[in-house]
């Protein structure tokens, strides 16, 4: 098995490669791919296709009151999908957002504490109340102004600079929400560059009643950007709660049939600045690779 560290050398890509039916291709190696950033190529230093490097995970549940009719089912979905995909070496927390961002349960390697937690989750229907005891003992994190509405992209921000930019290896935030922000100080392309930054991949099961919000319903637009740039994917299950185990189901063989290729950039400049990465199959036809499209680079 290849380990991977946190270092600022190295570039480490953890990503799927699908055919053309979103089918998962797990049996490729290392010849099988070409590596480019910025158009240029690059040498593939380390490659892994082990299915049990470690990973901390985020399952993160919106409680504004549009999800109110679905929250149980998310619970008890949620609660079997971080028994089956969690191993002893695994991380994982729990985050609610509403108008507020509270960190219900912080990294454990347990999945029964984040089950608990997850059963007192409750729809946030009044709004914020300054005299309230937030969460189920951990608290809100920090925020970042006045909070009001949905803080979706405040949430993503939230957990990515918090909890995962202080983690190594693979790491992956799923919202369970209908992507529908309303009143965060963080914007969308600000909530991408913080996850990018954090190396976290983003999942979104879209679960929501169109019908809720009239004709003023954008969420999965949105979604579809934060979770194609970090090398994640929407499963919309609309407001069909019942298929919320099957969409746990998809993302937990996703996540253990991942590939990770790592390496050096030959651009060393240490500049802050993105860096647009592409893996290419080129041998493999209709392959269609499931990775975060760049990297910052490190600052001097």
């Amino acid at each position: 098995m290849t380990t991977f560290s946190k270092n600022v050398n190295v570039v480490n890509i953890f990503f799927n490669v699908k055919d053309k039916h979103a089918a998962i291709i797990p049996d490729l190696t290392k010849p099988d791919f070409e590596l480019y950033e910025d158009g240029k190529p690059q040498t593939i230093k380390y490659f892994s296709k082990e299915s049990d490097l470690p990973l901390t995970l985020g399952l993160m549940i919106d409680t504004s009151p549009s999800q109110m009719r679905v929250l149980p089912a998310e619970q008890e979905a949620g609660a079997e999908f971080l028994k089956d995909v969690m191993r002893p070496k695994d991380l994982a927390f729990l985050l609610s957002f509403d108008v507020e961002v509270d960190l219900l349960r912080d990294l454990t390697s347990n999945w029964k504490d984040i089950d608990k937690a997850m059963a007192k989750t409750r729809i946030n229907a009044g709004g914020a109340s300054p005299g309230s005891i937030p969460g189920v003992g951990q608290g809100p994190i920090p925020g970042l102004g006045n909070p009001k509405g949905t803080l979706l992209f405040d949430a993503v921000y939230l957990a990515s600079r918090e909890v995962l930019s202080h983690e190594v290896g693979r790491k992956a935030m799923i919202l369970l929400t209908d992507g529908q922000d309303q009143g965060s100080n963080t914007r969308l392309t600000e909530a991408i560059e913080i996850a990018q930054k954090a190396d976290a991949i983003v999942y979104v099961i879209l679960v929501a009643d169109r019908g809720f919000y009239g004709g003023g319903y954008y969420g999965d637009r949105d979604m579809r950007k934060l979770t194609e740039e970090t090398g994640g994917r929407v499963i919309d299950v609309g407001n069909h709660p019942e298929k919320l185990r099957d969409a746990f189901n998809q993302l937990s063989f996703e996540l253990r049939n991942q590939y990770a290729i790592g390496y050096t950039p030959t651009n060393e400049t240490k500049d802050g600045g993105f860096r647009k990465v592409e893996i290419r199959v080129p041998k493999t036809k209709d392959a269609k690779i499931q990775a975060r499209k760049g990297y910052y680079a490190p600052r001097q």
